[in-house]
């Protein structure tokens, strides 16, 4: 124990406390409890930080393809030849918005990626409606892939298909709990599935293209049909750009590694960086691979059915074990793809919660150094999500990426704003912004010029997915965050009028209690009662005790026994005609508290037993409780529970 003596005379006691968590089925479930100096040896490297943070952006491989070639099918099989050229454009938004987004990392080393950004450079508004974006995105990300990865499931084994709710829903609670171990821990689990279906997945690629370079790659055998006719007799703009939309899902995920700088070994900012340069690299490789494939073989998009079934049969000559190895691969990084979301939505709503926008409960770690909160949050509202659109990847795909692509573009206006602020720094001169320090960058204008270039690009897209994709359901999302961003101003509303009705600042101090009247409530006359009214003598004189008659019968015995026991206390009994307790005992105590005088406190006592069996609470009326809810916003009223231990 340290003693510290203020210069005002205010002697301060700094204790650390020895007590330690006890073991419980948590401990089993999720792990020893953590203390806050093991944080740094949470931290993680590179290669555990591609399977954390990159797993939903190289998951989006295996139904990004799907979904150019379901929209290009509505001008039949002839417009499959566009989907290429298509993959070409969405892998070069993706080196743009990757340049952009590894600026903002050693920008700001600390995390926050739109949000932090918006909020320093555009200001509050743009902020928050980056901030509903992503927590939008977030959601969707868990439902899609965990969705996708069963459609994977189903894929081979069709049987499965009445189940794919209940399938989806327990995979969504399963990888809750291992993130709830923590960062470190959670990582180290899924890096294997993350790294066995890289390995899996450039296997398939790999062999597909050596098979076609030789010549002996064939085509699908007995291909799902396409469920549909053809509805156009042309492909039209407007068909490759709601195409060119539904494939930029390949780049939901490649902001989540800016938003977790701060869960990177040193040099963070570093670390971060190389592994979004690996993860793009690898996410571009992959998807070209695979829509370049889906050509050549003749794929065709089906609900029945996903593309890298109808590839890996036909690289694999059929459904044998090299095939069931990279279903079951695929399926496993579709679900740990949901990782993403829970590695950053816990983190971004913390960071909201801590500006005020959200409640703050989600700032609070759990035991394991995580945003648990947040974690068990996402679960159930994905797990939602999934319920209501039946854990289909198509109803779930026209909400998504709209909020990202909404980030993407604050984010990368938030910096360009940043580096037109560099420039107009001198050598050598500093200023300090919230989150960040600005100093002058002899680069700044080649650096706004990207930053500006993927902003532009990525408003763009947004604006082909809203228009494309706003029947189809992407209104929900466009009418979704403008609600999150006015429950964020409400929220803030509060906390800021609540601090100001708290302030200090030019505040005299209370007001001196001139007098405390007591109020005690009796329901019969025992030992618990006669300690609430010891308790009550050291409060005040003025003690009035009440009991509610509901039993003429019980009024001259409890009368006689407080004659011998209430130590001259006035005692007042209130009739009760129709057998109710609580309104005449509020109806009394609002009489009373109508003549309070000015610095008057009116205090109530409750006695309450409490029994050796937390059960037995259940066999008893709770009178304190409900007296506590009942009177909680009538000023100037206390209400105090006096317990009286059962041996």
């Amino acid at each position: 124990m340290r003693t510290l003596e203020k210069e005002s005379g205010t002697t301060v006691l700094r204790q650390t406390t020895e007590y330690q968590p006890p073991r419980s089925w948590r401990t089993w479930l999720i792990g020893r409890p953590l203390r806050t100096a093991d944080a740094p040896n949470q931290a993680i490297g590179k290669a555990v930080g591609l399977a954390v943070f990159a797993s939903d952006a190289l998951s989006s491989t295996a139904y990004a393809t799907d979904e150019i070639l379901f929209v290009l099918a509505a001008a039949g099989a002839v417009a499959f030849v566009y989907a290429l050229p298509i993959a070409l454009a969405i892998v070069a938004l993706l080196t743009i918005v990757t340049l952009s987004y590894e600026q903002t990392i050693h920008a700001y080393p600390d995390g926050g990626g739109a949000y932090i950004v918006a909020r320093d450079n555009l200001g509050e508004f743009p902020a928050q409606m980056a901030g509903g974006a992503l927590l939008t995105d977030y959601i969707l990300t868990v439902a899609v892939s965990v969705a996708s990865g069963v459609a994977q499931l189903t894929s081979a084994y069709p049987s499965l298909s009445p189940y794919r709710v209940l399938l989806s829903v327990g995979l969504v609670l399963l990888m809750m709990l291992v993130n709830l171990r923590g960062v470190r821990e959670s990582g180290a689990i899924l890096a294997i599935p993350s790294y066995f279906f890289l390995a899996m997945m450039l296997l398939t690629v790999g062999s597909g293209f050596m098979q076609y370079v030789t010549g002996s790659l064939g085509t699908v055998e007995h291909p799902p049909h396409l469920g549909r006719e053809p509805l156009m007799r042309s492909v039209t703009l407007f068909l490759l750009l709601h195409a060119f939309s539904n494939g930029t899902t390949a780049l939901t995920g490649v902001e989540a590694i800016s938003n977790g700088v701060t869960a990177f070994k040193e040099p963070r900012s570093r670390n971060a960086g190389i592994t979004l340069i690996w993860m793009s690299a690898i996410l571009g490789t992959l998807f070209l691979g695979i829509t370049f494939l889906a050509g050549r073989i003749a794929a065709t998009p089906s609900e029945s059915e996903t593309l890298i079934s109808q590839l890996a049969r036909t690289t694999y000559d059929g459904r044998g074990l090299m095939y069931l190895i990279t279903i079951a691969a695929t399926t496993l990084i579709l679900t740990m793809a949901a990782n993403t979301a829970f590695a950053g939505f816990p983190r971004l709503s913390a960071l909201l919660a801590a500006d005020g926008f959200l409640p703050r409960q989600l700032t609070y770690r759990g035991s394991r150094l995580v945003y648990s909160r947040g974690i068990v949050a996402l679960a159930l509202i994905a797990s939602l999500l999934i319920a209501l659109f039946q854990a289909s990847v198509n109803a779930l795909i026209p909400l998504y990426a709209i909020g990202v692509f909404l980030s993407f573009t604050l984010s990368q206006a938030g910096m360009a704003h940043r580096w037109w602020k560099t420039g107009r720094l001198s050598a050598g001169q500093e200023a300090h912004e919230r989150s960040s320090v600005l100093r002058h960058d002899p680069r700044w204008a080649f650096k706004m010029v990207i930053n500006g270039l993927g902003s532009v690009c990525t408003a763009m897209v947004m604006l082909i997915f809203a228009v494309t994709k706003f029947h189809d359901g992407a209104w929900i999302v466009i009418l979704l965050i403008p609600i999150l961003v006015a429950m964020f101003s409400a929220i803030h509303y509060h906390y800021r009028d609540l601090a100001a009705r708290l302030s200090l600042e030019q505040y005299g101090g209370p007001a001196r209690i001139s007098r405390q009247r007591v109020i005690l409530a009796v329901s019969g006359v025992h030992r618990g009662t006669l300690t609430a009214l010891r308790y009550a003598r050291t409060l005040s004189d003025d003690i009035t005790a009440v009991h509610i008659c509901i039993d003429q019968n019980e009024v001259e015995s409890l009368r006689s026994k407080w004659e011998s026991w209430g130590d001259g206390v006035r005692l007042v009994v209130l009739d009760s005609p129709y057998r109710l307790l609580l309104e005449p005992l509020l109806g009394y105590i609002e009489q009373i508290a109508a003549q309070r005088q000015p610095n008057e406190i009116i205090t109530i006592i409750v006695p309450q037993f409490v029994p050796r069996r937390w059960w037995h609470n259940f066999l008893h009326t709770q009178t304190a409780m409900w007296l506590r809810l009942m009177l909680l916003f009538k000023p100037g009223i206390v209400i105090t529970d006096v317990p009286y231990q059962i041996e």
